[in-house]
């Protein structure tokens, strides 16, 4: 009764669990890009879920408008020079900057502000103590890339996306408007789908922004 393998049976063996390995190990290993639009998407329906639920009118403010909730696409200093987000309501002053105050509490952890760092008036670096660093796409997710296109296409140093009351998507800073949807008289309402992709490396990937809707999905 034979009760050993032989070595050609061992070798057998150890090439067939070679084989299987290298097809299920990429099952196991992370997709950052999709994760980080994953993450976008999601934050995108927040601000949209936020601009809905807090009405920002004023009666005394004749700029309220600019107060709508946003989220913020930028490599500021505060960020480590890296793609990162914040999502606010820019109140008292509409400075177009996020102040500490303005930013959004982290649903998920409530010591914490949803934007991955930003300089200026917000005193929140990446490493901060109250800094989401997930919000900073570029260090979490190597996202080295972000653009804005379709019926929201912006330069890289505008890259923002308001809602209103009724969870229609606006895009560019509101600071600059002249009215509740207007910038020079035009109208900055998304009248077609507005494109955020991201870039890592060689691959990208779209978050689409529905006009009227807000309707938020992704692309692939």
């Amino acid at each position: 009764m034979r009760i050993a393998f032989s070595m050609l049976e061992l070798v057998i063996v150890i090439v067939i669990i070679g084989v299987l390995s290298a097809g299920v190990a990429p099952l196991f290993q992370r997709d950052l890009l999709a994760e980080a639009a994953h993450q976008v998407a999601s934050h995108l329906r927040y601000t949209q879920h936020l601009a809905m639920v807090d009405n920002k009118f004023n009666p005394n403010d004749a700029q309220w408008y600019k107060a709508r909730w946003q989220i913020f696409f930028t490599k500021a200093k505060g960020a480590d020079r890296h793609w990162a987000y914040t999502i606010f309501s820019d109140g008292a002053g509409h400075t177009g900057n996020p102040d500490l105050s303005e930013v959004a509490v982290n649903p998920l952890d409530s010591s914490k502000l949803l934007t991955g760092g930003y300089s200026g008036n917000l005193i929140t670096q990446y490493d901060g103590d109250r800094a989401s660093n997930e919000l900073n796409i570029g260090h979490e997710y190597g996202i080295d890339n972000v653009t804005f296109s379709g019926g929201c296409k912006l330069p890289a140093s505008r890259l923002r996306l308001a809602f209103d009351y009724y969870g229609r998507p606006i895009y560019d800073n509101q600071k600059l408007f002249d009215g509740m949807y207007t910038k020079k008289g035009k109208s900055m309402l998304v009248r077609e789908q507005c494109r955020i992709t991201l870039f890592r490396e060689d691959e990208h990937i779209s978050i689409a922004i529905e006009s009227e809707t807000g309707f938020v999905h992704i692309l692939y």
